[in-house]
């Protein structure tokens, strides 16, 4: 892979907050001598309170995936409660609109973007794939995404989310509401794929399972969850760095199936 570019704002004009300059941030892990090639935009986890783009463990990762021919793009957003919901949602609506916009420019094919994240990324992820709104805002449909990675992502109502509403027990009582991916199921949704660990948090792989399910009996054609053993809620995204993690080969899988599909034509540049 080439050496990454760091610290690139996602957003642009003079309407911008001291806040959003210092948090709307991404940065490009490129594969080396490719063009034409796939890309994973990537949030991280930190249950939309804190994170970033510093974490060894995330860059390495990130240059796992280069390595094997697909980018990936980990972006940053603006924290709880500072910026409550659904600030972060589109925060990250507006990331995954810069990639589409600009990964041509590094090589990329735009028609070979996937979203993806871990734990509160992975809900963010899911979220801006499910809901046409945040994405219309930038002038994108969600159609125009290859796929979605949520990787022990909440896709009930996240916790924080509750949480800022005020809610009474709010990290366990559940909440399927406007503010969850679970409630904008439906049939043309892009791919997805759902990750959970075996020893996730309580009720994570069970929220999964039934994204799935409810996408499935929804028509959705392209949905499936994989449940990777000895794994738990930290374990399931540090372990991919390594070349033989079958949470790793599982997206790369998705990932190359789904290009598959593309025409011959995409990508060529």
């Amino acid at each position: 892979m080439t050496a990454p570019l760091q610290n690139l704002l996602y957003k642009d004009g003079h309407g911008l907050t001291p806040y959003e300059r210092e948090r709307c941030r991404l940065e490009l892990h490129l594969p080396a001598g490719r063009r034409g090639f796939p890309t994973l935009v990537f949030f991280h986890g930190g249950a939309l309170e804190f994170g970033g783009l510093e974490d060894p463990l995330a860059r390495a990762v990130a240059a796992r995936f280069a390595r094997d021919g697909l980018a990936v793009v980990p972006a940053t957003y603006r924290f709880s409660p500072a910026a409550p919901f659904p600030a972060y949602v589109e925060d990250a609506a507006a990331a995954v609109a810069w990639v589409l916009a600009h990964i041509a420019d590094y090589g990329g094919d735009p028609r070979r973007v996937f979203v993806g994240g871990h734990s509160a990324g992975g809900y963010l992820a899911a979220l801006v794939g499910m809901d046409p709104r945040y994405l219309a805002v930038h002038g994108v449909d969600p159609s125009a995404l290859a796929g979605l990675v949520p990787i022990s992502g909440q896709v009930f109502t996240h916790f924080t989310v509750r949480q800022e509403r005020g809610l009474r027990d709010a990290r366990f009582k559940p909440v399927i509401d406007d503010a969850a991916p679970c409630h904008h199921a439906r049939p043309d949704a892009p791919p997805v794929l759902a990750i959970c660990g075996d020893h996730d948090m309580p009720t994570r792989t069970d929220e999964n399972r039934y994204f799935v399910a409810l996408l499935k009996a929804v028509g959705h054609p392209d949905a499936e969850y994989v449940e990777v053993a000895d794994r738990d809620h930290g374990t399931i995204f540090e372990r991919m760095a390594s070349p033989d993690d079958p949470a790793a080969r599982a997206i790369l899988a998705f990932t190359a199936h789904r290009v598959a599909r593309l025409s011959p034509a995409a990508g060529r540049g």
